[in-house]
This record gives structure tokens, C-alpha cells and sequence, in this order.
């Protein structure tokens, strides 16, 4: 059973940088294609960005675009996401998900197979 463990958020001010960790475990991570997403209390889960299996293409949301960056490290079958210049509005909490098959790069939650726990990130004014 594929369980992703995510790491690294917490509080910071505005204008911080931050770096979150997901970690995969128990299946075969070059299979997967890897996203992150965030959810806000009252709000839907918005999709941030995603990685291929290959780690050579990528896709963002409009609100990350030039601030959010995901790699991953396939020697270690982990996930990145480094975020820069934060905002308040940022503040959420913030989950790794992983996909089987194509990279369909269509930000759809339900195109995922497996999610993590979420970890938060508060972002003080």
C-alpha cells in the first residue's frame, strides 16, 4: 500500500521562503506521477502544481506560477515543493498526492490514486 508522509511546514512571515518534503513508501515511485495540492478551511482543495514520473515536465496553478516550485528526487522517492515569497493567503494545509498512469496534468483531485496526511503551513502578516 503506497503511503506518502508529508514534512517541512509550519509558520513563517510573509515574504519567507519554504521548502515541504513528501516522502513515498510501500509501492514503486517511478510509476507515479506526484502533485501537490492545499485546502484553506471553507474552501476546496486547489490544485498548486505536478511533476511527471520522469521529473522533466511540470505543470502550476495560476496563484503558484513563479513562486511554487516542485522537483523530485527519484534516488530517493521523494517529492519537493519550494515555495517562495509567501503570502498570507497561503496559509493552508498542504498535501501530496500521487497518480498511476499518464501525466494528464489536469489538476483534478479525483486523477489521484493516493494522498498524505497534509501538513500545514501558516503564513503570518
Amino acid at each position: 500500500q503506497v503511503r506518502l508522509v508529508e514534512s517541512g511546514g509550519g509558520l513563517v512571515q510573509a515574504g519567507d521562503s519554504l521548502t515541504l518534503s513528501c516522502a513515498f513508501a510501500g509501492g514503486i515511485f517511478t510509476n507515479h506521477n506526484m502533485a501537490w495540492f492545499r485546502q484553506s478551511p471553507g474552501k476546496e482543495r486547489e490544485f498548486l502544481t505536478d511533476i511527471n514520473r520522469a521529473g522533466d515536465s511540470s505543470n502550476s496553478g495560476d496563484s503558484v506560477k513563479g513562486r511554487f516550485t516542485v522537483s523530485r528526487d527519484n534516488s530517493k522517492g521523494t517529492v519537493y515543493l519550494q515555495m517562495t515569497t509567501l503570502k498570507p493567503e497561503d496559509t493552508a494545509i498542504y498535501y501530496c498526492a500521487a497518480a498511476l498512469g499518464p501525466h494528464s496534468a489536469s489538476g483534478d483531485p479525483s486523477d489521484y490514486n493516493y494522498w498524505g496526511q497534509g501538513t500545514q503551513v501558516t503564513v503570518s502578516s
